[in-house]
Protein backbone atom coordinates (compact mmCIF):
# COMPACT_ATOMS: atom_id res chain seq x y z
CA UNK A 1 0.00 0.00 0.00
CA UNK A 2 1.13 3.61 -1.24
CA UNK A 3 1.92 5.68 2.30
CA UNK A 4 3.05 8.66 0.31
CA UNK A 5 0.60 10.15 -2.05
CA UNK A 6 1.43 12.97 -4.74
CA UNK A 7 -0.20 16.41 -4.77
CA UNK A 8 -2.44 15.50 -7.73
CA UNK A 9 -3.66 12.77 -5.94
CA UNK A 10 -4.15 14.83 -2.54
CA UNK A 11 -6.37 17.06 -4.99
CA UNK A 12 -8.22 14.45 -6.73
CA UNK A 13 -9.22 13.02 -3.03
CA UNK A 14 -10.43 16.46 -1.97
CA UNK A 15 -12.26 16.94 -5.50
CA UNK A 16 -14.16 13.67 -5.76
CA UNK A 17 -14.60 12.44 -2.38
CA UNK A 18 -12.75 9.20 -2.72
CA UNK A 19 -9.20 8.68 -0.79
CA UNK A 20 -9.11 5.34 -2.79
CA UNK A 21 -9.30 5.80 -6.82
CA UNK A 22 -7.76 1.93 -7.33
CA UNK A 23 -10.91 0.71 -6.43
CA UNK A 24 -13.06 2.65 -9.26
CA UNK A 25 -11.14 0.98 -12.25
CA UNK A 26 -12.98 -1.67 -13.19
CA UNK A 27 -15.25 0.60 -15.76
CA UNK A 28 -12.32 1.85 -17.57
CA UNK A 29 -9.01 0.43 -18.97
CA UNK A 30 -6.15 -1.40 -16.75
CA UNK A 31 -3.92 1.41 -18.23
CA UNK A 32 -6.18 4.29 -16.89
CA UNK A 33 -6.07 3.41 -13.27
CA UNK A 34 -2.52 4.90 -12.81
CA UNK A 35 -3.92 8.18 -14.91
CA UNK A 36 -7.40 8.72 -13.04
CA UNK A 37 -5.91 10.88 -10.52
CA UNK A 38 -3.90 13.76 -12.99
CA UNK A 39 -6.71 12.95 -15.42
CA UNK A 40 -9.70 14.17 -13.09
CA UNK A 41 -7.63 16.69 -11.76
CA UNK A 42 -6.95 18.17 -15.42
CA UNK A 43 -10.76 17.70 -16.38
CA UNK A 44 -11.72 19.93 -13.18
CA UNK A 45 -9.36 22.38 -14.71
CA UNK A 46 -10.21 21.97 -18.06
CA UNK A 47 -14.01 22.48 -16.77
CA UNK A 48 -13.37 25.45 -14.50
CA UNK A 49 -11.79 27.37 -17.21
CA UNK A 50 -14.38 26.42 -19.88
CA UNK A 51 -17.12 26.86 -17.58
CA UNK A 52 -16.22 30.21 -16.63
CA UNK A 53 -15.88 31.33 -20.13
CA UNK A 54 -19.35 29.72 -21.20
CA UNK A 55 -20.63 31.99 -18.83
CA UNK A 56 -18.83 35.39 -19.80
CA UNK A 57 -18.53 34.87 -23.03
CA UNK A 58 -22.10 33.15 -23.98
CA UNK A 59 -24.48 33.79 -26.52
CA UNK A 60 -26.89 33.72 -23.86
CA UNK A 61 -25.22 36.99 -22.37
CA UNK A 62 -22.56 39.08 -23.36
CA UNK A 63 -23.22 38.72 -26.89
CA UNK A 64 -26.84 39.98 -26.98
CA UNK A 65 -25.47 42.47 -24.01
CA UNK A 66 -23.04 43.83 -26.60
CA UNK A 67 -25.19 43.58 -29.97
CA UNK A 68 -27.89 45.37 -27.80
CA UNK A 69 -25.19 48.17 -27.02
CA UNK A 70 -24.44 48.42 -30.00
CA UNK A 71 -27.65 49.06 -31.39
CA UNK A 72 -27.84 46.51 -33.84
CA UNK A 73 -31.27 45.06 -34.94
CA UNK A 74 -32.91 42.64 -32.80
CA UNK A 75 -33.10 39.73 -36.15
CA UNK A 76 -29.33 39.47 -35.30
CA UNK A 77 -29.77 39.01 -31.79
CA UNK A 78 -32.96 36.45 -32.31
CA UNK A 79 -30.42 34.46 -34.41
CA UNK A 80 -27.35 34.13 -31.62
CA UNK A 81 -29.09 31.06 -29.81
CA UNK A 82 -30.19 28.99 -32.34
CA UNK A 83 -27.32 29.35 -34.23
CA UNK A 84 -25.36 28.40 -31.65
CA UNK A 85 -27.13 25.44 -30.73
CA UNK A 86 -27.20 24.13 -34.78
CA UNK A 87 -23.72 25.01 -35.35
CA UNK A 88 -22.81 22.64 -31.97
CA UNK A 89 -25.12 19.87 -32.59
CA UNK A 90 -25.96 19.34 -36.27
CA UNK A 91 -22.47 18.68 -37.47
CA UNK A 92 -21.05 16.21 -34.85
CA UNK A 93 -22.98 13.85 -37.28
CA UNK A 94 -20.17 14.42 -39.51
CA UNK A 95 -17.13 14.05 -37.36
CA UNK A 96 -18.06 11.38 -35.19
CA UNK A 97 -17.10 8.56 -37.32
CA UNK A 98 -13.86 10.64 -38.40
CA UNK A 99 -12.50 11.13 -34.76
CA UNK A 100 -13.31 7.91 -34.22
CA UNK A 101 -10.38 6.68 -36.55
CA UNK A 102 -7.83 8.11 -34.10
CA UNK A 103 -7.20 6.54 -31.18
CA UNK A 104 -5.98 9.25 -29.60
CA UNK A 105 -8.97 12.09 -29.26
CA UNK A 106 -8.14 14.78 -27.10
CA UNK A 107 -6.18 16.64 -29.64
CA UNK A 108 -10.06 17.17 -31.27
CA UNK A 109 -10.69 19.56 -28.06
CA UNK A 110 -7.84 20.98 -28.29
CA UNK A 111 -8.00 22.24 -31.05
CA UNK A 112 -11.89 23.54 -31.11
CA UNK A 113 -10.88 25.33 -28.05
CA UNK A 114 -8.11 27.29 -30.34
CA UNK A 115 -10.39 27.84 -33.03
CA UNK A 116 -13.30 29.36 -30.42
CA UNK A 117 -10.41 31.28 -29.35
CA UNK A 118 -9.62 33.10 -32.58
CA UNK A 119 -13.69 33.78 -32.99
CA UNK A 120 -14.06 35.64 -29.58
CA UNK A 121 -10.79 37.75 -30.90
CA UNK A 122 -12.71 38.10 -34.48
CA UNK A 123 -15.99 39.16 -32.80
CA UNK A 124 -14.05 41.85 -30.27
CA UNK A 125 -12.04 43.30 -33.38
CA UNK A 126 -15.48 43.59 -35.54
CA UNK A 127 -17.36 45.37 -32.67
CA UNK A 128 -14.63 47.86 -32.19
CA UNK A 129 -13.87 48.24 -36.08
CA UNK A 130 -16.70 47.69 -38.30
CA UNK A 131 -19.76 49.57 -39.44
CA UNK A 132 -22.64 48.24 -37.63
CA UNK A 133 -24.23 46.03 -39.74
CA UNK A 134 -20.71 44.83 -41.23
CA UNK A 135 -19.86 44.06 -37.58
CA UNK A 136 -22.96 42.31 -36.79
CA UNK A 137 -22.95 40.14 -39.59
CA UNK A 138 -19.01 39.24 -38.59
CA UNK A 139 -20.14 38.50 -35.20
CA UNK A 140 -23.04 36.35 -36.36
CA UNK A 141 -20.86 34.26 -38.59
CA UNK A 142 -18.16 34.16 -36.29
CA UNK A 143 -20.49 32.79 -33.19
CA UNK A 144 -21.40 29.95 -36.29
CA UNK A 145 -18.23 28.64 -36.23
CA UNK A 146 -17.57 29.13 -32.71
CA UNK A 147 -20.16 26.73 -32.52
CA UNK A 148 -19.14 24.30 -35.02
CA UNK A 149 -15.50 24.13 -33.56
CA UNK A 150 -17.52 23.60 -30.04
CA UNK A 151 -19.50 20.78 -31.85
CA UNK A 152 -16.03 18.82 -32.58
CA UNK A 153 -14.55 18.94 -28.65
CA UNK A 154 -18.41 18.40 -27.37
CA UNK A 155 -17.94 14.49 -29.41
CA UNK A 156 -14.27 14.32 -28.49
CA UNK A 157 -14.58 15.15 -24.51
CA UNK A 158 -17.72 12.68 -23.47
CA UNK A 159 -15.55 9.79 -25.91
CA UNK A 160 -12.41 10.87 -23.80
CA UNK A 161 -14.43 11.50 -20.60
CA UNK A 162 -15.89 7.55 -21.33
CA UNK A 163 -12.63 6.49 -21.57
CA UNK A 164 -10.61 8.31 -18.64
CA UNK A 165 -13.08 8.58 -15.58
CA UNK A 166 -14.74 5.50 -14.31
CA UNK A 167 -18.80 5.34 -14.36
CA UNK A 168 -20.03 6.68 -11.14
CA UNK A 169 -17.30 9.43 -10.76
CA UNK A 170 -18.36 11.00 -14.03
CA UNK A 171 -20.93 12.82 -12.30
CA UNK A 172 -18.91 14.42 -9.70
CA UNK A 173 -16.57 15.15 -11.67
CA UNK A 174 -18.51 17.43 -14.34
CA UNK A 175 -20.37 19.04 -10.74
CA UNK A 176 -16.71 20.01 -9.47
CA UNK A 177 -16.26 21.76 -13.49
CA UNK A 178 -19.37 23.79 -13.36
CA UNK A 179 -19.10 24.23 -9.14
CA UNK A 180 -15.50 26.05 -9.29
CA UNK A 181 -16.72 27.92 -12.63
CA UNK A 182 -19.54 29.01 -11.19
CA UNK A 183 -17.47 30.75 -7.70
CA UNK A 184 -15.37 32.48 -10.29
CA UNK A 185 -18.31 33.19 -12.34
CA UNK A 186 -19.33 35.47 -9.13
CA UNK A 187 -15.86 36.65 -8.82
CA UNK A 188 -16.24 38.11 -12.51
CA UNK A 189 -19.69 39.37 -11.62
CA UNK A 190 -19.05 41.39 -8.50
CA UNK A 191 -16.14 42.85 -10.41
CA UNK A 192 -18.38 44.22 -13.66
CA UNK A 193 -20.64 45.47 -10.60
CA UNK A 194 -17.68 47.17 -8.32
CA UNK A 195 -15.02 48.47 -11.79
CA UNK A 196 -17.96 49.74 -14.88
CA UNK A 197 -20.74 52.38 -14.12
CA UNK A 198 -24.13 51.28 -14.93
CA UNK A 199 -24.16 53.31 -17.81
CA UNK A 200 -21.49 51.66 -19.45
CA UNK A 201 -22.75 49.31 -22.26
CA UNK A 202 -19.94 47.70 -24.48
CA UNK A 203 -17.22 48.01 -22.64
CA UNK A 204 -18.21 45.65 -20.55
CA UNK A 205 -19.27 42.73 -22.46
CA UNK A 206 -15.85 43.48 -24.41
CA UNK A 207 -13.75 42.75 -21.24
CA UNK A 208 -15.97 39.59 -20.88
CA UNK A 209 -15.62 38.21 -23.96
CA UNK A 210 -11.61 38.93 -23.62
CA UNK A 211 -11.69 36.89 -20.52
CA UNK A 212 -13.41 34.13 -22.24
CA UNK A 213 -10.79 34.02 -25.13
CA UNK A 214 -7.90 33.79 -22.61
CA UNK A 215 -10.09 31.37 -20.77
CA UNK A 216 -10.40 28.86 -23.72
CA UNK A 217 -6.46 29.01 -24.23
CA UNK A 218 -6.32 27.61 -20.13
CA UNK A 219 -8.75 25.08 -20.84
CA UNK A 220 -7.15 24.06 -23.84
CA UNK A 221 -3.73 23.57 -21.96
CA UNK A 222 -5.30 21.48 -19.68
CA UNK A 223 -7.34 19.40 -21.88
CA UNK A 224 -3.92 18.48 -23.83
CA UNK A 225 -2.39 17.07 -20.18
CA UNK A 226 -5.22 14.66 -19.79
CA UNK A 227 -3.25 11.25 -20.00
CA UNK A 228 -5.36 9.24 -22.50
CA UNK A 229 -4.80 5.79 -23.99
CA UNK A 230 -5.33 4.59 -26.88
CA UNK A 231 -8.74 3.73 -27.95
CA UNK A 232 -10.20 1.29 -30.38
CA UNK A 233 -10.65 2.67 -33.94
CA UNK A 234 -13.02 -0.03 -35.47
CA UNK A 235 -16.41 0.49 -36.96
CA UNK A 236 -15.68 4.65 -38.00
CA UNK A 237 -18.40 6.18 -40.48
CA UNK A 238 -19.01 8.80 -42.92
CA UNK A 239 -21.62 11.20 -42.01
CA UNK A 240 -23.83 9.24 -44.17
CA UNK A 241 -23.67 5.77 -42.86
CA UNK A 242 -23.22 7.57 -39.20
CA UNK A 243 -27.10 8.52 -39.65
CA UNK A 244 -28.07 5.33 -40.65
CA UNK A 245 -26.04 3.93 -37.91
CA UNK A 246 -27.91 6.55 -35.80
CA UNK A 247 -31.49 5.75 -37.41
CA UNK A 248 -30.78 1.78 -36.77
CA UNK A 249 -30.13 2.91 -32.93
CA UNK A 250 -33.64 4.68 -32.50
CA UNK A 251 -35.57 2.42 -34.06
CA UNK A 252 -33.63 -0.83 -32.26
CA UNK A 253 -33.67 1.02 -28.74
CA UNK A 254 -36.71 2.22 -27.80
CA UNK A 255 -35.25 4.45 -24.64
CA UNK A 256 -33.38 5.89 -27.32
CA UNK A 257 -36.52 7.51 -29.03
CA UNK A 258 -37.85 8.30 -25.66
CA UNK A 259 -34.64 10.41 -24.30
CA UNK A 260 -35.08 12.24 -27.63
CA UNK A 261 -37.94 13.22 -26.71
CA UNK A 262 -37.09 14.11 -23.54
CA UNK A 263 -34.26 16.32 -24.92
CA UNK A 264 -36.21 17.99 -27.36
CA UNK A 265 -38.76 18.92 -24.57
CA UNK A 266 -36.13 20.28 -22.40
CA UNK A 267 -34.53 22.49 -25.05
CA UNK A 268 -36.79 25.34 -24.02
CA UNK A 269 -34.50 25.49 -20.92
CA UNK A 270 -31.37 25.46 -22.53
CA UNK A 271 -32.73 28.45 -25.01
CA UNK A 272 -34.97 30.65 -22.79
CA UNK A 273 -32.01 32.59 -21.57
CA UNK A 274 -32.67 35.60 -23.84
CA UNK A 275 -36.35 35.69 -23.64
CA UNK A 276 -36.09 35.68 -19.51
CA UNK A 277 -33.52 38.51 -20.22
CA UNK A 278 -36.30 40.40 -22.45
CA UNK A 279 -38.84 39.70 -20.41
CA UNK A 280 -36.91 41.54 -17.22
CA UNK A 281 -35.98 44.03 -19.46
CA UNK A 282 -40.04 43.99 -20.24
CA UNK A 283 -40.98 44.53 -16.43
CA UNK A 284 -38.04 46.62 -15.57
CA UNK A 285 -37.50 48.99 -18.80
CA UNK A 286 -35.87 51.64 -16.56
CA UNK A 287 -33.35 49.42 -15.74
CA UNK A 288 -29.88 49.60 -16.92
CA UNK A 289 -26.39 48.04 -16.04
CA UNK A 290 -27.52 45.06 -15.15
CA UNK A 291 -25.06 42.63 -16.37
CA UNK A 292 -23.29 42.09 -13.25
CA UNK A 293 -26.22 41.39 -11.30
CA UNK A 294 -27.19 38.66 -13.82
CA UNK A 295 -23.59 37.22 -14.35
CA UNK A 296 -23.53 36.77 -10.25
CA UNK A 297 -26.58 35.16 -10.51
CA UNK A 298 -25.59 32.66 -12.90
CA UNK A 299 -22.62 32.07 -11.04
CA UNK A 300 -24.77 31.48 -7.70
CA UNK A 301 -26.57 28.66 -9.78
CA UNK A 302 -23.56 26.95 -10.75
CA UNK A 303 -22.22 26.84 -7.04
CA UNK A 304 -25.65 26.01 -5.49
CA UNK A 305 -26.84 23.45 -8.10
CA UNK A 306 -23.56 21.65 -9.07
CA UNK A 307 -23.07 19.59 -5.89
CA UNK A 308 -26.30 18.36 -6.01
CA UNK A 309 -26.96 17.49 -9.24
CA UNK A 310 -23.23 15.75 -9.38
CA UNK A 311 -23.89 13.26 -6.39
CA UNK A 312 -27.72 12.78 -8.18
CA UNK A 313 -26.75 11.98 -11.18
CA UNK A 314 -24.49 9.03 -10.71
CA UNK A 315 -27.20 8.37 -8.75
CA UNK A 316 -29.86 8.24 -11.16
CA UNK A 317 -29.60 10.75 -14.13
CA UNK A 318 -33.24 10.16 -14.82
CA UNK A 319 -34.34 11.63 -11.96
CA UNK A 320 -31.86 14.72 -12.24
CA UNK A 321 -33.73 15.31 -16.07
CA UNK A 322 -36.93 14.73 -13.93
CA UNK A 323 -36.18 17.26 -11.65
CA UNK A 324 -34.24 19.74 -14.11
CA UNK A 325 -37.45 20.01 -16.29
CA UNK A 326 -39.56 20.36 -12.82
CA UNK A 327 -37.27 23.76 -11.90
CA UNK A 328 -37.70 24.86 -15.42
CA UNK A 329 -41.17 24.95 -15.20
CA UNK A 330 -40.87 26.97 -11.83
CA UNK A 331 -38.69 29.00 -13.09
CA UNK A 332 -41.41 30.33 -15.74
CA UNK A 333 -44.05 30.20 -12.73
CA UNK A 334 -42.35 32.63 -10.68
CA UNK A 335 -41.06 35.11 -13.50
CA UNK A 336 -44.87 35.08 -14.03
CA UNK A 337 -45.31 35.83 -10.48
CA UNK A 338 -42.97 38.45 -10.56
CA UNK A 339 -44.88 40.52 -13.41
CA UNK A 340 -47.98 40.57 -10.44
CA UNK A 341 -45.83 42.16 -7.74
CA UNK A 342 -47.38 45.81 -7.35
CA UNK A 343 -43.87 47.20 -6.43
CA UNK A 344 -40.68 47.02 -8.44
CA UNK A 345 -38.86 47.92 -5.44
CA UNK A 346 -36.09 45.26 -4.78
CA UNK A 347 -35.79 44.80 -8.44
CA UNK A 348 -31.99 43.83 -8.24
CA UNK A 349 -32.92 40.75 -5.72
CA UNK A 350 -35.88 39.82 -8.04
CA UNK A 351 -33.63 39.50 -11.26
CA UNK A 352 -31.54 37.76 -9.64
CA UNK A 353 -33.83 35.16 -8.03
CA UNK A 354 -35.52 34.35 -11.36
CA UNK A 355 -32.04 33.52 -13.28
CA UNK A 356 -30.50 31.66 -9.99
CA UNK A 357 -34.11 28.94 -10.59
CA UNK A 358 -32.75 29.58 -14.14
CA UNK A 359 -29.62 28.72 -13.80
CA UNK A 360 -30.56 25.63 -11.51
CA UNK A 361 -32.68 24.13 -13.68
CA UNK A 362 -30.25 24.43 -16.63
CA UNK A 363 -27.85 23.27 -15.18
CA UNK A 364 -29.47 19.60 -14.07
CA UNK A 365 -30.97 18.99 -17.86
CA UNK A 366 -27.20 19.51 -19.18
CA UNK A 367 -25.55 17.30 -16.46
CA UNK A 368 -28.43 14.76 -16.85
CA UNK A 369 -28.77 14.41 -20.20
CA UNK A 370 -24.97 13.99 -20.38
CA UNK A 371 -24.85 11.28 -17.77
CA UNK A 372 -27.81 9.63 -19.01
CA UNK A 373 -26.66 9.06 -22.42
CA UNK A 374 -22.63 8.20 -21.20
CA UNK A 375 -23.63 5.67 -18.86
CA UNK A 376 -26.13 4.33 -20.80
CA UNK A 377 -24.70 3.58 -23.88
CA UNK A 378 -21.90 0.70 -25.05
CA UNK A 379 -18.62 2.15 -25.40
CA UNK A 380 -18.05 1.24 -28.77
CA UNK A 381 -21.24 3.18 -30.30
CA UNK A 382 -20.74 6.19 -27.72
CA UNK A 383 -19.72 8.08 -30.51
CA UNK A 384 -22.54 7.32 -33.18
CA UNK A 385 -25.13 7.94 -30.44
CA UNK A 386 -24.08 11.14 -29.09
CA UNK A 387 -23.35 12.61 -32.55
CA UNK A 388 -26.76 11.07 -33.78
CA UNK A 389 -28.63 12.94 -30.74
CA UNK A 390 -26.79 15.97 -30.79
CA UNK A 391 -27.42 16.14 -34.82
CA UNK A 392 -31.09 15.83 -34.72
CA UNK A 393 -31.54 18.13 -31.31
CA UNK A 394 -29.72 20.44 -33.91
CA UNK A 395 -32.02 20.28 -36.46
CA UNK A 396 -35.38 20.66 -33.76
CA UNK A 397 -33.24 23.87 -32.43
CA UNK A 398 -33.74 25.79 -35.58
CA UNK A 399 -37.43 25.49 -34.81
CA UNK A 400 -37.09 27.61 -31.44
CA UNK A 401 -36.19 30.71 -33.24
CA UNK A 402 -40.08 30.67 -34.04
CA UNK A 403 -40.21 31.80 -30.54
CA UNK A 404 -39.04 35.31 -31.12
CA UNK A 405 -42.13 35.36 -33.54
CA UNK A 406 -44.68 34.54 -30.61
CA UNK A 407 -42.89 36.78 -28.14
CA UNK A 408 -43.09 39.72 -31.24
CA UNK A 409 -46.97 38.69 -32.47
CA UNK A 410 -48.67 37.71 -28.66
CA UNK A 411 -46.68 38.96 -25.73
CA UNK A 412 -43.24 37.81 -23.55
CA UNK A 413 -45.89 36.31 -21.15
CA UNK A 414 -46.95 33.83 -23.44
CA UNK A 415 -43.75 32.82 -24.38
CA UNK A 416 -43.13 32.44 -20.92
CA UNK A 417 -46.35 30.19 -20.15
CA UNK A 418 -44.97 27.96 -23.42
CA UNK A 419 -41.77 27.61 -21.62
CA UNK A 420 -43.22 26.53 -18.59
CA UNK A 421 -45.16 23.62 -20.37
CA UNK A 422 -42.51 22.60 -22.15
CA UNK A 423 -40.56 22.13 -19.04
CA UNK A 424 -42.94 20.18 -17.29
CA UNK A 425 -43.30 18.22 -20.48
CA UNK A 426 -39.79 17.04 -20.58
CA UNK A 427 -40.10 16.66 -16.68
CA UNK A 428 -42.79 14.15 -17.55
CA UNK A 429 -41.36 12.08 -20.09
CA UNK A 430 -38.23 11.56 -18.07
CA UNK A 431 -40.40 9.76 -15.83
CA UNK A 432 -40.96 7.18 -18.79
CA UNK A 433 -37.36 6.83 -19.28
CA UNK A 434 -35.51 3.36 -18.22
CA UNK A 435 -33.35 3.29 -15.32
CA UNK A 436 -29.72 2.99 -15.49
CA UNK A 437 -28.24 -0.14 -13.72
CA UNK A 438 -25.52 0.21 -11.49
CA UNK A 439 -23.91 -2.77 -13.41
CA UNK A 440 -20.29 -0.58 -15.03
CA UNK A 441 -20.07 -0.80 -18.74
CA UNK A 442 -17.46 -2.88 -20.69
CA UNK A 443 -14.12 -1.67 -21.02
CA UNK A 444 -13.31 1.02 -23.96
Amino acid sequence: MKTHRTRIEIIYTILSGDDRFDRACAAIPSAECTNLPKNYVMNVLNGAASKLAEQVASAKLALPWLLSAMGAPAIFIGLLLPLRQTGTLLPQLAVAGYIRRYPIRKWFWVGSALIQVAMLMAIMAAAIALPLISASVCIVLSLLIFSMARGVGSVAFQDVTGKTIPKGKRGKMLAARSMIGGLLTIGVGLGLKAYFSPSANLQPALVLIGCGAVLWVIAALAFAAVKEEPGAVAGGRNALREAIAGWRLMRQESWFFRYLMVRAALLSIELSGPFYILYVRHLFPEHTGMLGVIVIAAGLAAVISSPFWGRFADLSSRKVLMLGGAMGAITGISALLVGLLPSMSGSNYIIALVFVLLGISEAGVLLGRKTYLIDRVDPQQRSTFVAFANSAIGLIALLFGALGIIAQAAGIKWLIGILVLLGASGSLLSYFLPEITAAPNPSE
